[in-house]
């Protein structure tokens, strides 16, 4: 599964997101194609980033940078901040971006704290 991204390791850290639990690629709704992060699609693509409905969140979107496993998107927000496979841990601060990514509903939105 190819991940665009700036200064990619094994799984899919990259120049704007590199910490231990930083290893989620997402398919993005505008073009179909996995990227590291919100940012490394601003600078390698040439359009705006377009978010998931909530009506498609049973799509393969997500991708665990440990395993490679394809998740739907309901699969990663409704998790315990962990591959549901291979049980590596996702950063939980992921969860203030998710309206860059996919429609959020305010139960899920980003955390104030």
């Amino acid at each position: 599964m190819k991940v665009r991204g700036i200064n990619l390791d094994s799984q899919m850290r990259c120049a704007h997101y590199h910490g231990a639990s930083d290893i989620v690629a997402i398919k993005m709704k505008c073009c179909g194609l996995y990227y590291a992060c919100k940012d490394c699609h601003a600078e390698l693509a040439d359009h705006e980033i377009e978010v998931w409905p909530e009506s498609q969140w049973n799509q393969q979107a997500i991708l665990c940078g440990a395993c490679k496993t394809e998740l739907t998107i309901q699969q990663y927000v409704q998790d315990e901040w962990c591959c549901p496979v291979c049980h590596e841990r996702f950063n939980p601060g992921c969860r203030n971006h998710y309206h860059f990514y996919f429609e959020v509903p305010p139960v899920i939105g980003p955390r104030s704290d």
